[in-house]
């Protein structure tokens, strides 16, 4: 028999924890063993198992099986598609309906039959790889399907108009785009509709987001793998490169890309195929790339860590997206159609804005762009009770009055304190990047991250 799969065992009793991994190791391809339920979030995270097998009692008692139906609720929170089967000396038909119904996927009773148990376990494997498998399924799907609707791209601003008149003089070609803009200005939605005025608008919009994506699982996302790869890969799966293929692949937030992956990427591009990971043979593959970010690349070549080459290649035209700042009264085009949004959503009947809280909007300096103009749009839908927004409906930073008292606490906020050291490391840097990352003592990539998650 191939041995397949991992298990977690979870019981108090180490003779059984012994007798169940004698038995389960010419079964499963790794086990672990616990007698410490507390330790549940640690293997879940490290580990990864397949299959879960949970004792229902412990310390508190030997019958109920109370603390067992605690241990599963934490397990299923954690990941809502866990497999857990259930064992108990205690065990009776109420308890085994009220497991099923809890999430579990199935009882086992002690002493077990060993043909029945592995059995039992041999079914909850295959159903934790099936949930595994259409979760892949699922999110190829949807990958394909991104960008179906026509974005819209708001504004009436001058450099709004000539970015949209831009995107229209491109709709015959395949050309490679690098869009370029702060955090939150909506580079993917300027990326949508490149995609949709374009000779590939019937094809697929494939997206990779570099920024949340760990390096080490770049190369497998970008290129995809076949079976045996690696450790966990059980069954073949192609890459964005190759989903792409016919259509168009968005790379966001490409500046967070390492050098070593930014040179897979160009010999991926200038050869038009990719080899998946375990492959022998390369796949060919037509696509037209589109790529944001919201780094100065031209510094980061000059300061060789962005590859000039790459740049080259992906940069034939460059788009730029203005802060929002800068565009005027496409603020309060925006809101209002955020509001209308909103107003469906929440199911609200909210107007408009009076004419002091559109001043209000046009003072800000929005420092998270659009993304932040919504999260404050949206967060007045729901509180006020208003038809027509006043300036009090629209929190923004600058309207906190901050006693002494609270000025102590603020100092003990670590997100503001992370965000005061990078604006500073970022001013004695003159902005240059690698060079404020170096006086945190972080990362570039580590950098990039902790910007976009702080709007910066």
């Amino acid at each position: 028999m191939e041995k397949n799969g991992k298990i977690l065992i979870i019981d108090d009793n180490e003779d059984v924890l012994f007798a169940l991994n004698l038995l389960l190791e010419p079964v499963f391809e790794k086990i672990k063993v616990t007698t410490q339920p507390d330790r549940i979030r640690h293997f879940m995270e490290t580990f990864r198992p397949d299959v879960i097998l949970l004792d229902m009692n412990f310390c508190r008692d030997a019958i109920s099986g109370q603390e067992g139906f605690e241990y599963l609720g934490q397990i299923l929170t954690l990941d809502p598609q866990a497999v857990v089967v259930f064992m108990t000396a205690y065990a009776d038909t109420e308890k085994a309906v009220r497991a099923i119904k809890a999430g579990a996927t199935d009882f086992i009773s002690k002493p077990w039959e060993k043909e029945k148990l592995l059995a039992t376990l041999s079914s909850a494997l295959k159903l934790s790889q099936s949930k595994k498998e259409i979760g892949r399924l699922q999110e190829q799907v949807s990958a394909l399907k991104e960008g179906d609707e026509l974005p819209e791209l708001i504004g009436q601003s001058p450099e709004m108009v000539r970015l949209k008149e831009t995107i229209f003089q491109l709709a015959d070609t395949h050309a490679n785009i690098l869009i370029l803009g702060e955090n939150g200005t909506g580079k993917d939605v300027v990326a949508r509709l490149v995609k949709h005025c374009s000779p590939r608008r019937h094809e697929a919009l494939i997206t990779i987001d570099l920024g949340s994506i760990p390096e080490q699982l770049f190369e497998s996302e970008l290129f995809g793998y076949e079976k045996g790869a690696f450790t966990d890969a059980r069954t073949a799966k192609p890459g964005r490169m190759e989903m792409a293929s016919g259509g168009t692949l968005f790379l966001d937030e490409i500046g967070n890309l390492s050098l070593p992956m930014q040179a897979k990427l160009l010999t991926a591009l200038e050869k038009r195929c990719i080899t998946r990971l375990g492959a022998v043979e390369s796949r060919d593959i037509d696509i037209r790339l589109i790529c944001a970010t919201n780094a100065n690349l031209t510094a980061l070549a000059a300061e060789a860590s962005f590859r000039q080459d790459l740049l080259y290649r992906i940069n034939t035209i460059e788009l730029h997206i203005p802060p929002l700042r800068e565009r005027g009264d496409d603020i309060i085009l925006l809101a209002e159609h955020f509001l209308k949004g909103y107003n469906r959503k929440y199911k609200k009947n909210i107007t408009g804005l009076s004419r002091e809280a559109r001043n209000k909007l046009l003072r800000y300096a929005w420092p998270g762009n659009v993304r932040e103009l919504q999260h404050v749009l949206e967060r007045a839908a729901i509180l006020s009770p208003n038809q027509v927004l006043r300036p009090e409906d629209l929190a923004l930073p600058s309207d906190r009055k901050e006693t002494p008292a609270e000025t102590d606490i603020e100092e003990l906020n670590l997100e503001r304190l992370e965000r005061r050291a990078i604006e500073k490391a970022l001013r004695l840097a003159g902005g240059n990047l690698t060079l404020a990352a170096e006086m945190l003592g972080i990362t570039r990539f580590a950098l990039y991250r902790k910007m976009s998650r702080l709007n910066l």
